[in-house]
């Protein structure tokens, strides 16, 4: 009897435990779903503003949504997926660094190499920048070094510019991020492996990974799985399709002023699979990780950010180690989030960028991951776009009522001073919508009272539609507000002035 009691007993355990156990199971299930309806409504609601990309979030190995949203291409219509191609920006310079590690694993390099090893050339004030250097930004160089990313430059050009270039300060003094630390980096690899940049990637990393849709310019998928870059001309008031980035990089290998800074294609499901490399150890030993992760040097004075090797390194509010990199082309926008304690990876690639919050659209979902309550307001239109949804729908004598349209719209007043000045002036000089650009450009000088450069364009305004007396009453305000020194709007000013009263 005592062993029918007893076996009962540890049924009833193991039927209650069994119970607790599936409880667990389903409750991470249903939060799980939460959080992608969540997320999912976030998006979608942006996306009626104008938002468009695609975005992978995933916990503890789990991915809770990987989606796409907006459009790809919108004159072919095809909308972005989880395997449109994007443009991820300065995300790129992960590779590069880990290009570096995986040579230095192979003994044909250490990170605390000089660069005169590599270029007997070099110039004394730069003989002593070390590879170490290069990665961290601290090398001293200037972020201007170096010309337009889609600029045609040969290897030796990019290398002149750089070695001619005057230093900020001192090889290891501080953090400054330039982009020709990475190109210069990208010039070593080649060398070192004796392959390009980009052969070297796919052998060593993406081909192993199954990474297909990853790569630089080399092109083996089908191009409409890339997505089309769009921004708003507020010329014009419309958004225009600004291509892929393959259209816009050098045909040929002059791409030196963007190579290995940015411009790497990829998707969130190849990044995804990029993520759960370096936490398997897979792409590097643990020892070359951790110098990757590692806060090597502060970006801020306030030391709440560093910088290791490819990755900005920092603390979330709990106290827990995030390691992450942003980038864009000024056309597309990538963010790659690693909340290594936390397990947890947030990815989003975008081909628009509308403003700040689109471009915080990985932290807002990172914290709604963190925080089951929160719920982020949907992401606003375009402020260009804003202002002429307001022209299209009122008349000038409406234009007082601006602000308020567009600090409804946008959830913040408008602070911007050359908002209003670029659209209302590039509307007289252009001959587009004179009655409103003149409109717009009293507006901001009443905004924005004491700041001459605005009177200097409503002078210049009406100047051009031949309004001389208000013309010059603002040129003259224009000038009584200068500034003791760089006064950058007074020689224009000036000259309109005495044009003017010339022709009295």
């Amino acid at each position: 009897m005592n062993y029918l009691i007893k076996f009962r007993n540890n049924l009833f355990i193991l039927l209650l435990l069994s119970l607790m156990f599936n409880a667990v199971i389903i409750g991470q299930e249903t939060s799980e779903e939460n959080l992608k309806i969540r997320i999912d409504d976030f998006i979608s609601q942006s996306v009626d503003n104008g938002y468009s990309g695609s975005i992978l979030v995933a916990k503890q190995g789990d991915v809770i949504l990987s989606k796409g949203y907006g459009w790809a291409d919108r004159a072919k219509k095809i909308p972005n997926g989880p395997s449109t191609i994007f443009n991820i920006g300065s995300v790129t310079k992960q590779f590069t660094a880990i290009a570096i590690l995986k040579l230095q694993e192979e003994g044909k390099l250490h990170v605390q190499d000089k660069v005169s090893k590599y270029f007997p050339e070099v110039p004394f004030d730069k003989s002593e920048i070390t590879i170490h250097q290069l990665l961290t930004h601290t090398s001293g160089i200037s972020p201007q070094t170096g010309g337009f990313r889609y600029d045609e430059a040969s290897r030796e050009t990019f290398l002149n510019d750089f070695f001619q270039s005057e230093l900020m300060y001192g090889p290891g003094t501080k953090h400054t991020y330039a982009n020709a630390n990475y190109i210069l980096l990208t010039a070593i690899i080649e060398m070192v492996s004796e392959k390009d940049y980009e052969s070297f990637l796919k052998e060593n990393f993406w081909e192993p990974l199954q990474m297909e849709h990853t790569g630089y310019k080399g092109i083996s998928v089908n191009s409409e799985q890339f997505a089309h870059g769009y921004y708003f001309h507020y010329t014009s008031g419309e958004w225009r399709d600004w291509g892929t980035t393959q259209e816009h990089l050098p045909y040929n290998k002059n791409h030196w002023y963007s190579i290995g800074k940015g411009d790497i294609y990829s998707t969130v499901e190849d990044l995804y699979k990029w993520h759960i490399a370096l936490e398997e150890n897979s792409v590097l030993l643990p020892e070359s990780k951790q110098l990757m992760e590692n806060a090597f040097t502060p970006e801020n004075e306030d030391e709440t950010s560093f910088y290791g090797y490819g990755w900005a390194i920092f603390n979330s509010k709990s106290n827990k180690k995030i390691v992450a990199h942003n980038g864009s082309n000024g056309i597309f926008f990538a963010d790659f989030l690693r909340f290594v304690e936390d397990d947890m990876v947030v990815i989003a690639l975008s081909n628009i960028i509308l403003n700040q919050q689109s471009e915080s659209v990985a932290w807002e979902l990172a914290k709604m991951a963190m925080d089951p309550a929160y719920r982020p307001e949907a992401i606003p239109k375009n402020k260009y776009e804003l202002v002429f949804d307001f022209i299209r729908s009122n008349n000038p004598e409406k234009v007082n009522e601006l602000p308020q349209f567009l600090e409804d719209a946008k959830g913040s007043p408008l602070t911007d001073k050359a908002l209003l000045n670029r659209i209302g002036f590039k509307q007289v000089s252009e001959n587009k919508n004179i009655e409103w650009g003149i409109a717009l450009l009293k507006l901001n000088t009443e905004m924005f009272t004491d700041d001459g450069n605005l009177w200097d364009s409503l002078g210049e305004g009406y100047y051009l539609i031949n309004d001389r007396d208000n013309a010059i009453k603002s040129f003259e305000k224009a000038l009584e507000l200068k500034p003791g020194t760089n006064c950058y709007w007074c020689e224009n000013a000036s000259k309109r002035l005495e044009s003017l009263k010339e022709s009295e």
